[in-house]
């Protein structure tokens, strides 16, 4: 027999393998009987907990547009983008928020333009604040709601035009840049909050992220209301 040839006994393979087999029975075992072990799914979760107590983070509502007393029990402060999707499917929800909450919500709309990707999410927003020194918060939020129910034709041309529908016009405000600082620093402030994307909501200094199904916000929404 050649000395590089290695030889192992049938007593010793029996041995190994029934530690071997042991040793799996006793995994499978604690897996079936463990009942902590998690189901992971690519599914939106309705109603996930909150932590207790919250975490929570520092945004101002600064002097942006409101809907709502600001005395209201519940603020939600919004930082978004006029050209995100993600915030267009969004704003339904927000509305629905201010229909079954009434005075105890109070809204916010502050700017988080994504310009790396969307090339017309800072023009919308100096628009929509040109709007609004002529015409308020009404005014705005009239406006809000017409760029994204036409997010896909969003253009200069356009944000002018839509003004112009209102009755303002925007021109040399939008041409100049008036309100670049005013966006900028909502930007700032939004990152500053731990916002990295877009929507990003603060409801009484508690995060969501994302354009999450109603119950997400009713389940902090109540919490807060039953203190």
């Amino acid at each position: 027999m050649s000395e590089d040839t290695i030889t192992i006994r049938k007593d010793a393979v029996w041995k190994y393998s029934t530690f071997i087999l042991l040793g799996v029975l006793v995994v499978v075992a604690i897996i079936s009987f463990s009942g902590d072990s998690p189901t992971i799914t690519g599914n939106v979760v309705a109603n996930p907990p909150t932590l207790n107590p919250p975490l929570k983070v520092t945004a101002s509502a600064d002097d942006d547009a409101r809907i709502g007393s600001p005395d209201a029990p519940v603020e939600i402060i919004e930082f978004s983008d006029f050209q995100c999707p993600y915030c267009s499917r969004a704003a339904p929800t927000v509305k629905q928020i201010l229909d079954e909450y009434g005075d105890d919500v109070t809204f916010v709309y502050r700017d988080f333009p994504l310009e790396s990707i969307h090339p017309m999410a800072m023009p919308s927003a100096l628009a929509a604040e040109c709007v609004r020194e002529q015409g308020g918060d009404e005014a705005y939020f009239e406006y809000h709601d017409k760029l994204f129910a036409n997010q896909q034709f969003l253009s200069n041309e356009n944000l002018k035009q839509w003004a112009q529908e209102q009755g303002f016009d925007i021109d040399s405000c939008l041409d100049s840049q008036k309100y670049l600082d005013e966006v900028k620093k909502d930007l700032s402030d939004g990152q500053a909050a731990g916002g990295k994307g877009t929507p990003y909501f603060v409801i009484n200094g508690i995060p969501i992220s994302g354009a999450v199904p109603f119950a997400n916000f009713k389940q902090v929404i109540d919490a807060e209301l039953n203190k």
